[in-house]
């Protein structure tokens, strides 16, 4: 996969890209990230990336003209056969911005970037970005939640994480991101009985590790008796707890059994 951020705050990346599961796919050869500073795109002597908006208002707005150039050397198809291209499921690049008005970034949309080959992640600022650039350069807008950042640079590298690590061969054991939360994957896919169990969209289920018994506080008996069978019922009647009592929304989506039912229903019993 190759990636290109653009920004005005090229140094801003020197962290989130050094480290982890991303220097780690840079350096196998599994991702190529560039980071191209905008105002190299400019052509005033002070370097001007943003201006006020027409017809008034609060704050700047970054201008299009370094953007429509700097995305010009990287030769990508016209916006208009990306996205026929992703219609048709043959899409290979993607232009996005980042911007509180996007739609909202989630595992999903991680799952579907990780198999594009090419993937240009612009980086919002200021009160926004003129909106010629959402309407024919960016093929969509994403926010990493409900909330405003001072600029997209933050949403970026959180992009750049969670795509990167869902590339074949980033993680050591790949076995590992299907079972994750949000990760709707059923069961079955999980992979041999191995004690543990997929998500199928809900949240984790709980960890626990060595020593058994710290401070007083025990690890559960369920997870030392070697009854794998017993284990993964457990994780799932654990998970489905979590994802009740912190994200219930995100039970409406998941890949739910009867059983599952029946233990939410239990749940929901014992909470009164």
């Amino acid at each position: 996969m190759k990636a290109d951020i653009l920004t005005i705050f090229p140094g801003f990346f020197q962290g989130p890209l050094d480290h982890g599961i991303t220097r780690r796919a840079c350096e196998m050869g599994l991702a190529k990230i560039e980071v191209h500073d905008l105002r190299q795109f400019t052509h005033d002597r002070h370097r001007t990336v943003d201006d006020r908006p027409f017809g008034g208002g609060e704050g700047m707005v970054l201008k299009p003209e370094p953007i429509f150039e700097c995305l010009e050397p990287l030769q990508l198809p016209s916006r208009q056969q990306r996205l026929a291209d992703t219609a048709t499921g043959t899409g290979k690049q993607s232009v996005i911005l980042l911007s509180a008005q996007g739609e909202r970034f989630t595992q999903k949309v991680a799952a579907q970037l990780a198999t594009i080959e090419h993937v240009v992640l612009i980086c919002g600022r200021y009160e926004g970005v003129d909106e010629r650039v959402a309407d024919f350069i960016a093929d969509r807008e994403l926010s990493i939640g409900d909330y405003v950042l001072s600029g997209g640079e933050l949403g970026a590298a959180v992009i750049i994480e969670a795509v990167t690590r869902l590339l074949p061969g980033a993680v050591g054991n790949e076995a590992s991101t299907r079972q994750e939360s949000f990760t709707a994957h059923a069961e079955s896919e999980a992979g041999a009985a191995d004690s543990t169990c997929g998500s199928g969209g809900l949240l984790d289920y709980p960890h626990y590790t060595r020593p058994a018994d710290f401070r007083g506080m025990a690890v559960p008996e369920v997870l030392l008796n070697g009854d794998h069978q017993e284990i993964r019922r457990w994780r799932r009647e654990q998970a489905l707890k979590k994802t009740l009592r912190n994200r219930p929304d995100l039970l409406e989506g998941a890949a739910l059994s009867d059983e599952d039912a029946k233990i939410l229903a239990r749940i929901k019993a014992e909470r009164g």
